[in-house]
């Protein structure tokens, strides 16, 4: 029987345990990382003796061996370490964090198996300047873009296009008396121009402001595409980022159909990043242009599989874990 490696941790949400049924039914086994229970109750080995290597993980309720897994499904690797800095000496612990991640993740990336995302995947799709300038390439539309940590160019930038909106790169939180909050997306006035000052300190992205008929987020895993549209500009907190009054919208969505080229543009898209699954976010202007944003290699993805009869994105990302659909050949020494 097969066995599928799952890297996530136990706070992920119910599409683990939906692939995970998919995955069974596809007569696989399923093992589980729980990476916030790494290395405290989870134990990670990989010896190399008499030619051979062999990797074992240890949890609380088995030990399984992963050196002959077939796929692996790098979901999340949240908290990892969870409870060590109550464990150990402060001394210690950015130097014991810093090889529990280095062990973890070269595990994951020297792994001779397909996977379902990595690691180094993730990192090189952190970078939005080069996602813009592969899809600008393929022929997507893209915003007028400013990437800066200079004021002056980033105020030039905005008095020429008058409706800019600002972004972070990544996934952005301030943390202020212990309450977490993200930064989202924001519209910068002109009467705000002075504030830009503290752009020395931090970079930031600004962007055109497109006007929005609708907005999509498309799911892609192997070559099965999923597009589902919204209109957010019904809702007064969504009209710049959606994500703002996303607990709102979760049932809001409608699954469409892309044009046959922008479909096209986006699957040779994750061809040329070699990866199985992104998310992808698009605005169709009133004019019908549509324009690529950028695409997410961990993207959430469930909400939309529960809009789907059968959970149909959970059971492609099985069947492309347990090679039951087309996928991109990723493995180490393929």
């Amino acid at each position: 029987m097969n066995k599928i490696l799952i890297i996530t941790h136990t706070a992920d949400n119910f599409s683990i345990e939906k692939v995970t049924e998919y995955i069974e039914k596809n007569n696989c086994q399923v093992i589980r990382f729980d990476v916030d229970l790494y290395p405290l109750q989870n134990k990670l080995s990989t010896t190399f003796q008499n030619g051979e290597w062999v990797s074992i993980l240890e949890t609380p309720e088995a030990q399984y061996r992963l050196d002959d897994i077939s796929a692996i499904w790098y979901r999340r690797a949240y908290n990892i370490g969870s409870g060590l800095k109550e464990e150990l000496d402060a001394k210690f612990y950015g130097a014991a964090m810093g090889e529990i991640r280095n062990t973890l993740f070269g595990f994951i990336e020297s792994v001779d198996t397909y996977s379902l995302g990595k690691p180094g995947i993730y990192r090189r799709l952190d970078s939005k300047e080069e996602q813009l300038k592969v899809a600008d390439k393929l022929g997507l539309t893209i915003p007028d873009t400013c990437i800066t940590n200079n004021p002056d160019v980033a105020k030039k930038f905005i008095l020429q296009h008058r409706n800019v909106v600002a972004k972070m790169q990544t996934g952005f939180a301030i943390t202020e008396d212990g309450v977490e909050s993200v930064v989202f997306t924001n519209v910068v006035s002109e009467n705000k121009l002075e504030e830009l000052d503290t752009l020395l300190y931090c970079p930031m992205q600004f962007q055109k402001m497109i006007e929005k008929k609708k907005e999509l987020r498309i799911t892609i895993v192997g070559r099965d595409v999923y597009a589902f549209e919204i209109d957010s500009q019904q809702f007064e907190d969504a009209k710049v980022d959606w994500r703002k009054d996303g607990v709102n919208l979760l049932d809001k969505w409608v699954r469409t159909e892309l044009p046959g080229d922008i479909e096209e543009k986006l699957l040779e898209l994750l061809d040329i990043y070699n990866v199985d699954y992104g998310a992808i976010d698009m605005i169709v202007s009133p004019e019908n242009e549509y324009y690529f944003i950028e695409i997410n290699a961990a993207g959430e993805f469930f909400w939309l599989d529960n809009l789907t009869e059968g959970n149909l994105i959970s059971k492609s990302i099985a069947d492309v874990l347990c090679d039951k659909a087309p996928r991109r050949n990723n493995m180490v020494m393929a």
